[in-house]
């Protein structure tokens, strides 16, 4: 390799060399000797060069010296682990453990991972204006050992054909592993053998017949059994639940604070069954008076004490950890606890005596607090309001026309007390808003279904003052107990006295990080054309506060829908964790999920944690909780993802009639493949494929969000109006698909 074609070696050459040949043998050392012959470097200035290149390779990090002239790949930086995310068209990605950028994989250099394994990678040689690549060298953890599909049955064998792109193959099935499915039925899969360099097949075993395609049963199991998800209650778990005793005992409730005599009342949904919080109110005792005539009152956040019930390892524990929370599709919950739990024991039901844990505040009219306990209660609710109820009262005229809703007497009618809570919730959104909080107002798609559970109606849920008087009340509780674990007690430190200040207790947090400054970049670059101004460094406070006046300013305008989505997507994933970094978009340093242990595992280990503490416990061990925060982080996403394609499935069905029809819509996303279109009245969304654009060939400029013809220079872009017509309506694909009616 002295020489090549005729030409002398150049310094690139060599490096490239050199990659490659460590890359080929990345875990054995290698002296210079060895390294020349290997490369055949056979001439004087070839191998000065090499050595140049080691120099520099080694100074990079990317090789190292274990001994004097001899040198090794560095593992440290050229081997990672993370997940692989599989894609149809074999543009593969390797996703690093540390939050890295994606990586490509070629499909050769995939070892036929499929989508959300964890795989170990090693990093190529970097070759001249390519791009960075990487090879799976194991496959550490499967993430799918299951599969959902449509079984087709042929006379010798059968076969699972799976939507989407999780695998790259069909599914083979031995016909004595059919458990009676025929052709055109859903079933669930276990996968039985893997593709390997001997054999390129996927084997696997039918474990369940879900039914025949196109039942709406069959179709929201298909989902949840696609992400893993439990369609069914297991039996032995039944039972267990069953055999708790539902009784209060007068031992129990002298244990206990007693609030059964207060004005107590739930406010949720009106299909709710699993009530987990109360309010009570009532004007503070006489140890608590205000001078000058204000008023104090009692404010109680009442929470279901799941955790008095469900025992820390027991039968029904160890599901409740696994399921980590309740997921909650169009049509139904599937509950992460069992049934007689979570919508009887513990469902803090109307004129029913129920054990809770509540944090007790004492508050002026405008909502600061005077003081506050955190104490296990006995409760009983004397009414059960559904949002739209409470907004009602709140926005009836003759409460409207009162001079102060505060000077009402909450001990009297109901109505006075949800204005004095209104009235109060309305300061605390105020001041957090004040204090850095991000305002995005979401709206929820919601359908109103049938007996059979076809969609009969489609409409958005947007926040009003009911539903922020409970969540200005649940975010104070949680926040509250987050600041009573996470302030650790400071000492101040003398000459004398050089100890530390005592170190937090172990706690699960409820965190959110700062938005992702690329990201931030890109809605500043894309908002700049339209005159807003996006800040991307600063402290916390100021991007919040500059990112709500963006919002504000795009009220009404044409590119409201753009600017919300590129927000949005700036914004970073909350999960749960021991390690606190606060909560950004809150605003908030200490956060937790206290507030519905019935539907989340991580609300039930707070209600257990600061129990111990109470009673003076010592601190957990926070690597087992840290595990039980990651585990409850991956549930989440992944219950949020089969909710969302439980919508998308209602959306299709909801649009079958519809064929045909036109409508106002305006551009939600933009891709090389086309344009998605929502439509206004009723949000439901599809996609205009490419092919369907009119007469021109269309450039994606990624960055500017649009598509621009390159003949006639038609611009299509995020948040533009349009006129769509209903193409199709695939519900196999949960895909709707229009063409532009103009």
């Amino acid at each position: 390799m002295g020489r090549k074609g005729g030409k002398r070696l150049n310094k690139a050459m060599v490096a490239d060399a050199l990659q490659a040949f460590f890359q080929a043998h990345p875990n054995e050392t290698f002296a210079l000797k060895q390294i020349f012959k290997a490369l055949r470097l056979d001439t004087h200035p070839a191998k000065m060069l090499a050595v140049d290149v080691l120099e520099e390779m080694t100074w990079d990090d990317y090789l190292i010296q274990p001994e004097s002239n001899a040198y090794r790949l560095n593992l440290k930086t050229q081997v990672q682990e993370g997940t692989f995310v599989r894609k149809a068209n074999g543009k593969n990605s390797f996703l690093p453990d540390d939050g890295g950028k994606p990586i490509f994989v070629s499909e050769r250099n995939s070892m036929f991972a499929m989508g959300g394994d964890r795989v170990r990678v090693a990093m190529m040689a970097r070759r001249q204006n390519h791009i960075r690549e990487a090879m799976v060298t194991e496959i550490l953890e499967r993430k799918h050992d299951q599969a959902v599909g449509i079984l087709q049955v042929e006379k010798d064998f059968a076969f699972l054909v799976t939507e989407g792109n999780i695998f790259n193959h069909d599914i083979l099935i031995p016909k004595k592993k059919l458990k009676g499915g025929k052709t055109g039925q859903k079933a669930v899969v276990k996968i039985t053998q893997w593709p390997s360099k001997d054999s390129k097949n996927l084997m696997g075993e039918v474990i369940d017949v879900l039914g025949n395609q196109g039942d709406n049963n069959v179709e929201m199991h298909a989902i949840l059994a696609q992400y893993g998800l439990p369609y069914k209650y297991p039996k032995r778990v039944e039972e267990a639940a069953n055999k708790l005793s539902a009784e209060i005992t007068p031992e129990e409730i002298a244990r206990r604070e007693d609030f059964r005599d207060v004005l107590t009342f739930t406010i949720d949904p009106k299909d709710a069954k699993d009530f987990d919080d109360a309010l009570s109110i009532r004007v503070a005792p006489a140890s608590h008076t205000a001078s000058e005539g204000a008023r104090y009152y009692e404010v109680g956040v009442h929470i279901a004490d799941v955790s008095h019930y469900v025992t820390e390892g027991s039968i029904i524990d160890r599901e409740a950890e696994q399921r980590a929370t309740s997921v909650y599709l169009v049509d139904r919950t599937i509950p992460m606890l069992p049934e007689r739990l979570c919508n009887f024991i513990c469902s803090l039901r109307p004129d029913e005596e129920k054990l809770a844990y509540s944090v007790i505040f004492i508050m002026d009219e405008e909502a600061n607090i005077k003081d506050w306990h955190l104490a296990h209660t006995v409760i009983k609710s004397d009414r059960r309001f559904c949002y739209e109820e409470v907004q009602e009262i709140l926005t009836a005229p003759e409460v409207a026309a009162k001079d102060s809703p505060t000077k009402e007497a909450p001990s009297g009618a109901v109505e006075g007390a949800l204005r004095v809570l209104d009235h109060m919730a309305k300061a605390l959104r105020e001041r957090r808003f004040k204090g850095g909080a991000v305002k995005f107002d979401r709206e929820e798609l919601h359908f109103d279904v049938d007996e059979s559970g076809k969609p009969i109606r489609c409409y958005f849920k947007k926040s009003n003052d009911a539903t922020q008087l409970v969540e200005e009340f649940m975010l104070l509780a949680n926040r509250t107990v987050a600041e009573f674990i996470g302030k650790a007690q400071k000492t101040p430190k003398s000459q004398n006295n050089q100890k530390s200040s005592p170190k937090a207790k172990t706690f699960v947090y409820r965190i959110h990080d700062q938005p992702d400054p690329q990201k931030l970049e890109s809605l500043r670059a894309a908002v700049a054309p339209f005159g807003y101004k996006v800040k991307t460094s600063g402290t916390k406070g100021a991007i919040s506060k500059n990112l709500n006046k963006l919002m504000d300013d795009v009220q009404g305008q044409r590119e409201q829908k753009l600017v919300e989505t590129l927000a949005l997507r700036a914004m970073m994933k909350a999960k749960y964790s021991t390690h606190n970094i606060g909560h950004y978009g809150l605003a908030f340093d200490y956060y937790t999920h206290f507030t519905s242990p019935i539907r989340r595992y991580p609300d039930t280990m707070v209600h257990r944690l600061l129990t111990r503490y109470q009673e003076g416990g010592r601190s957990v061990n926070q690597e087992h909780y840290e595990e039980l925060c990651e585990h409850s982080s991956q549930m989440e996403q992944t219950a949020a993802n089969a909710e969302r394609d439980s919508i998308k499935y209602k959306m299709v069905e909801f649009m079958a009639d519809k064929v045909g029809e036109e409508f106002d819509a305006h551009i939600s996303g933009i891709q090389s493949y086309g344009i998605y279109c929502e439509i206004d009245e009723n949000h439901c969304e599809g996609l205009v494929g490419m092919h369907d654009l009119d007469g021109d060939y269309y450039d994606f400029d990624e960055r500017n969000y649009c598509l621009v013809g390159r003949r006639h220079h038609q611009k299509y872009q995020l948040g533009d109006a349009v006129r769509i017509k209903v193409a199709r309506a695939n519900i196999e694909k949960r895909q709707l698909d229009f063409v532009l009616a103009d």
